[in-house]
């Protein structure tokens, strides 16, 4: 089963540390030569994007910045036996943080890709 990872964070005031770079790559290899991640990559902030809703029968197009206090800022895909399977990487992940970046805050959401 295919699941999408997404990262969601405040802008942080501080460059990510060398070390959390370090490691975040030494565990994506990782997820990597397990044949569980497929892809990832980091996304530009929401000011240079777009959010096109449909309401009513009428289509919007509002370009951003949107007010949102954390903002998608990078997604990981996942071909993994199950959730849990996909809940364990994308906590190695978060805890990364946690463990290498003082003061950061952020929220990983898990879907299931359909296919």
């Amino acid at each position: 089963m295919r699941y999408l990872a997404l990262l969601k964070a405040a802008q942080p005031s501080t460059p990510p540390p060398a070390e959390l770079m370090e490691a975040i790559a030494k565990l994506g290899e990782e997820a990597t030569r397990a044949g569980v991640l497929l892809d990832t990559a980091g996304l530009a902030p929401s000011a240079s994007g777009a959010r096109v809703q449909l309401s009513d029968g009428r289509l919007s197009v509002t370009d951003g910045p949107f007010t949102e206090a954390k903002e998608l800022i990078s997604y990981a895909l996942y071909q993994a036996r199950s959730k849990e399977e996909v809940v364990e990487w994308t906590s190695r992940f978060m805890k990364l943080h946690r463990d290498l970046w003082e003061g950061w805050d952020g929220e990983a959401e898990i879907l299931q890709v359909f296919g």
